[in-house]
């Protein structure tokens, strides 16, 4: 299977908008709703990828994990539901119900915010901080900057290696103890967002 990377944006961009329904509780969620929290982790990932799927328990678990810290989580869809059924918004109820997610479940019809976050593979990982949270910020900014992007970790469906979730665990411990987060930071891979015929980004 052909491996999609993660477009690694730029550290120290302002983490964009959405306005997305939450498949459980029919909710919507924004950038507005975790404004009191120092950390914001955006992730990107569907029903039925098999990179997604590997990684699903240790996602489930990193929620409830950090559910009690100063951060909010939030998993967004942006797949073509007409791909695969399983990413159709009551496929991704199901999926957030099995694994035990406690967090939001976002669906991204338009796949509009997916490009806004350049969002490339499933599953692909967004870590913002508020810049006056950060060690070496001497700004008084709220706003959510990108301190962390790319992979939960090294492990993947064909390399045996076990799943830890440990660098992102590592980029949210430094935010959440006001440390720098290293910016030794390697993709994440997965199979390709399934983007909608014609809607396709540049950057794919």
């Amino acid at each position: 299977m052909a491996l999609t990377y993660s477009t690694m944006m730029k550290l120290g961009t302002g983490a964009p908008d959405f306005i997305l329904s939450d498949v459980v509780s029919g909710n919507k969620y924004s950038l507005a709703d975790f404004k009191d929290k120092k950390a914001l982790l955006v992730m990107f990932i569907c029903s039925h990828c098999p990179y997604v799927k590997h990684i699903e328990k240790e996602i489930s678990k990193l929620g409830n994990d950090y559910r009690g810290e100063d951060v909010g989580v939030v998993a967004i869809s942006a797949n073509d539901p007409d791909y695969d059924s399983s990413d159709r918004p009551e496929g991704l109820k199901e999926q957030a119900k099995s694994a035990g997610f406690n967090f939001p479940y976002l669906f991204d019809e338009t796949q509009e915010v997916a490009k806004k976050y350049t969002a490339a593979c499933t599953p692909d990982f967004f870590l913002f901080a508020k810049a006056n949270n950060l060690e070496q910020s001497r700004e008084a900014d709220s706003k959510f900057i990108l301190v962390y992007r790319g992979q939960l970790d090294d492990s993947r469906p064909e390399n045996g290696k076990p799943v830890t979730g440990k660098d992102l665990r590592e980029a949210l411990d430094a935010v959440l103890s006001k440390k720098s987060v290293t910016s030794d930071q390697r993709p994440s891979a997965g199979c390709n967002i399934k983007w909608k015929y014609g809607n396709e980004p540049d950057y794919k």
